[in-house]
């Protein structure tokens, strides 16, 4: 075995470029030798790290260059990676292959719902893959940090830990002890397992026979115990070094002190609280697992790219002081906490925070050579920043990738399994349809036009409330509403869906079922353009990958649990674009990705609380007390990682913080990070207030001059000849609500799968009354019948049958009691649910009557049902309302065809309560004129008098069709849009 020489380590301080400098130092210390630089091996975080350096090696070369072996410690194939270091002789046999992670995560699922079965607290599929994914992460925490899950055997679960806990760790051990069965039986281990491994025979194979060439571990922070073995053994070796990012040499030794980890007290047995969130405890931690001491690590010789100079560094060390320390502040001098080239910029919504720094980004540009980069958590911002910069076309790809469920592959599938479980349901049906990739084929516009034409047409017949479920419900709802054009193109649709509706109609069956009639489906829909590109293939693999494991796994699963499920693994699979695409000079990074990165130019982008740092994930099977006790790290840990993460991108010549005082709900807190520069630097935190002021100014559309009230002036030739009874308001209350919907055509559509309105109640209810007329001749024995019928009718809302079926039934009750009162008195039903029209003044009035019944005198009761309130006597002696008076005038000119004579009754039935009982009859006039009701006999020359000067004004006439003339009497705001009506209200 060689003999160890004293460990080379060394550290990058966070003002230089990390990746620049280093090449810098391993040229120099290869002097100019090609061939040796080539026989070297460095190893790195991850593959970001590894194209950082070897952009490095570019650039310092200028030309052909033989760079080394570049090995990433994060890499599944590291191993293959290092090459014939890990073929020593004394250890022939190589480590078992790793569990496939989609087997893996299946496995634990099923393992997982079994035992909370056998507990009796059952879950679904969904929430178990859900659960199985948290429990991998804690077990790899477990297996990196070489803690036997035996562990858990021996904690004495203290009578505080709740009964979830205790519930959770028993579930949690019973896992455990079942899993290395099913391992075994695979002959597979942990992926974690296998790395450890990786690295111990590596580390054994240095320390018996070193490189020949030299090893440098360079910005690795991961404090694993088999990590830091391995560190320390390429520190000893004779031609090693490590390198570390960023770790503090000038930190005071006090505060190096407090970070911990600390030992237990002797006589007490606990040990003080480590201070997980500061950037240099994982650093820290890392020392003390290598056993040197941060007094042997050195300065790396050198320096190269961008240097924003050492008083950067300690700036940044000034402001993430441990809280304990933070009092110095008002004592530092000057150049202690001067963050020259570093500016602020505090915005007021995150979108004008994206607007600032795709500002900022395309402003370096206009200097020759100089890079910038935005590091944020924020993957939100990260696209809104993206999108941004595409109107100066510059594309500016998200290295840290966007999930698979954000994605057209990926929302395609989620939006096809979502319809299948809501039984196409309107929503989710047209959601599905007008899917960008569905029938989208490459080169042939027209098969696209004419789906998306059908699918309008399907669009428009199923506004209003939601029709029977399946695709057998939508059809005869299109049939029904005479929409036979969308019915005949809808067969097409529907023979594509109908294999995943009959598959979903079984209810729970086996995952791999559904999944491969939801593969065939989508494949039917949109062919192979579905799996093409970078997000195809992504969402191709995972399919397969889930198809094929699914079976292992929890052994049936609702159909209304695939979509959820399909969500949560789609969510953690980053898709990410490949190499060389997008902008060289802008880069938009998440954390992992800016490690070891540098810019001329650095912004760093939505420094909020919870956003960065995040707020840690908790762990469902282990309480923080139990972490604790077997050694596993805290879950604040990742604070402390990510403040690195802002001290390192903080360290760039020029740099720029952002936050925006709200999120997309709420007021959002600054992050503390913010707060310590700002606290730190004091006046020095200076503002980019001609960056805030560009980013407002660009899209400020300059003097803004609001629409007048709008009053247009149709020709007579575009006047309207012909009005209903119950426009007669509308024209007169607002008549360029009218003009917009009769003389433009505009008419509002229903929204799709509406709630029941009260309009709709009324249509319902005038459907029981019409048939109960045209079928039962008004027989009060059979109303009730029709209602029950209605009520049961698989088309009718299930809000209706939950929420107004009692207030329907005691109605209906109430009205067929008192026609059948009335009969016995006299009053006959003369006619229902007729129409007709009369001609006045050179228009045409229409209108059409619920009931009309022929009084004992021989006159006429005019009756119009109500769900509501009837309108109130002001209204009808303001002039409006006057429905019942018009249909009056109608019936005595012979207008129509059904009844004719002098109407003596004016009449609402209303369904609503009034004296504790649903029912009643409400009149608009009175014989006397008693109770400021108008005369009975005068109530249709009243009605008649007012139409014609409406109709003199509006459709005989020249007047204009001023918008709310009648505000009051103008309570539907379907056109108020289109009238501008927030412009003007209230300054006309």
């Amino acid at each position: 075995m060689a003999e160890a020489r004293k460990p080379q380590l060394f550290t990058i301080p966070s003002h230089k470029a990390f990746a620049d400098t280093l090449v810098a130092g391993l040229m120099r210390r290869t002097a100019g030798d090609a061939m040796a630089l080539a026989r070297g091996l460095v190893l790195l975080p991850n593959n970001r790290a590894a194209r950082a350096v070897t952009a490095g090696f570019v650039r310092a070369s200028g030309g052909g260059l033989l760079l080394p072996r570049l090995v990433t410690l994060g890499s599944p194939d590291l191993g293959e990676a290092v090459g014939a270091a890990l073929d020593p002789v004394d250890d022939p046999a190589p480590p078992p292959p790793a569990i496939d992670p989609m087997q893996r995560r299946m496995i634990l699922a099923r393992l997982v719902f079994e035992e909370r079965a056998r507990a009796g607290a059952a879950i679904d599929t969904a929430e178990a893959v859900r659960l199985a994914g948290e429990l991998c992460h804690t077990l790899d925490q477990l297996l990196v940090e070489e803690v036997p899950p035996e562990a858990l055997r021996d904690i004495d679960l203290a009578p505080e830990l709740t009964e979830h806990w205790q519930r959770a760790l028993s579930t949690f051990s019973i896992v455990l002890e079942r899993w290395p069965v099913e391992l075994a039986a695979l002959g597979r281990i942990d992926a974690a397992t296998r790395r450890r491994m990786l690295l111990d025979r590596l580390e054994r194979r240095w320390r018996a026979v070193p490189p020949a060439g030299f090893v440098c571990a360079a910005g690795i922070t991961d404090p694993a115990p088999a990590v830091a073995r391995l560190l320390r053994c390429v520190a000893e070796a004779p031609q090693g070094m490590t390198v570390f990012a960023g770790l503090d040499l000038a930190m005071p030794q006090d505060e190096w002190d407090a970070l911990g980890p600390h030992k237990p007290d002797p006589e007490t047995g606990y040990a003080r609280r480590s201070i997980e969130t500061h950037p240099q405890f994982h650093l820290k931690l890392m020392l003390d697992r290598m056993s040197v001491g941060r007094g042997e690590v050195a300065n790396w010789p050198g320096t190269a790219g961008p240097d924003a100079g050492a008083v950067r560094s300690r700036a940044i060390a000034n402001a993430l002081a441990p809280a304990a320390f933070t009092g110095k502040w008002t004592e530092l001098k000057a150049e202690d906490r001067r963050l020259t080239g570093v500016v602020a910029a505090e915005l007021a919504t995150p979108a004008e925070e994206a607007q600032t720094i795709a500002l900022a980004l395309r402003g370096a540009l206009e200097q020759e050579g100089q890079t910038a980069a935005l590091v944020t958590p924020d993957r939100a911002l990260a696209r809104r920043v993206a999108v941004h910069l595409k109107r100066w076309n510059i594309d500016a790809n998200d290295t840290a990738g966007r999930p698979l469920s954000i994605l057209p592959p990926g929302t395609l599938l989620l939006a096809l399994a979502e319809a299948a479980a809501q039984r196409f349901a309107p929503m989710a049906l047209l959601a599905l349809l007008k899917h960008p990739l569905v029938r989208n084929v490459p080169g042939d516009r027209a098969i696209r036009g004419a789906w998306l034409d059908g699918t309008r047409g399907v669009d428009r017949g199923l506004r209003g409330p939601r029709p029977a479920a399946g695709l057998g419900g939508i059809t005869a709802h299109l049939v029904s509403n005479r929409r036979d054009r969308a019915a005949a193109w809808f067969a097409e649709a529907a023979g594509l869906l109908k294999p995943i509706e009959l598959t979903c109609e079984r209810g729970a069956q086996p995952l791999p079922m559904l999944l491969a009639v939801l593969r065939e489906t989508a494949q039917a829909l949109c062919g192979d353009d579905l799996w093409s590109g970078p997000a195809g293939r992504a969402a191709a693999e995972f399919l397969d990958a889930l198809e094929r494991e699914a079976g292992v796994g929890p052994p049936r699963i609702a159909p209304d649990g695939l979509a959820p499920l399909l969500r949560g693994l789609m969510d953690e699979v980053a898709v990410r674009p490949g190499s060389g695409v997008g902008h060289p000079r802008i880069a938009i990074y998440g954390l992992l990705e800016a490690r070891l990165q540098t810019a001329d130019l650095m912004v760093l982008g939505g420094l909020n609380e919870g956003v960065w740092p995040g707020r840690p994930a908790p762990d469902p099977w282990l309480a923080p007390r139990i972490r604790a006790t077997l050694g596993l790290p805290g879950l604040d840990r990742a604070v402390g990682v990510a403040a690195h993460e802002f001290g390192q991108a903080l360290g760039a010549p020029r740099a720029i913080v952002t936050r925006a005082r709200r999120d997309a709900a709420s007021p959002a807190l600054a992050s503390r990070l913010w707060l310590r520069l700002q606290a730190m630097a004091g006046d020095r935190f200076v503002r980019a207030r001609d960056l805030e002021g560009w980013a407002q100014a660009l899209d400020d559309p300059g003097e803004h001059a609001p629409a007048a009230r709008p009053a247009p002036l149709p020709s007579p030739a575009l006047r309207p000849r012909v009005i209903s009874v119950t426009e007669i308001d509308r024209l007169k209350a607002d008549p360029y609500a009218f003009y917009a919907r009769r003389v433009l055509g505009l008419m509002p559509l229903d929204p799709v799968d509406a709630d029941p309105s009260a309009a709709w109640r009324g249509t319902a209810v005038h459907d029981i009354l019409e048939q109960w007329w045209k079928l039962d001749g008004c027989a009060p024995d059979r109303l009730m019948d029709r209602a029950h019928a209605m009520l049961e009718d698989e088309r009718t809302h299930p809000m209706m049958r939950a929420l107004w079926r009692p207030r329907l039934v005691e109605a209906v009750d109430w009205i067929a009691r008192t026609v059948a009162e009335q009969d016995a008195a006299g009053r006959k039903v003369a006619s229902a649910e007729g129409q007709g029209r009369i001609a006045v003044d050179g228009v045409t009035l229409s209108g059409r009557y619920d009931r009309v019944d022929r009084l004992a005198d021989g006159t006429l009761a005019i009756v119009d049902y109500k769900t509501g309130k009837p309108p109130s006597s002001a209204a009808v002696r303001a002039g409006y309302s006057l429905q019942l008076g018009l249909l009056g005038a109608i019936a005595e000119r012979g207008g129509f065809a059904e009844v004719a004579g002098r109407a003596g009754g004016f009449e609402y039935w209303s369904l609503g309560k009034k004296r504790d009982q649903f029912g009643y009859i409400e009149s608009p006039v009175d014989a006397e004129g008693k109770r400021d009701k108008i005369v009975t006999d005068q109530f249709v020359g009243i009605a008649m008098e007012q139409f014609r000067a409406a109709a003199a004004a509006w459709l005989t006439g020249d007047a204009p069709f001023t918008a709310k003339l009648v505000p009051e009497y103008a309570p539907y705001a379907e056109y108020d849009q289109l009238m501008r009506r927030d412009e003007w209200y209230g300054r006309d």
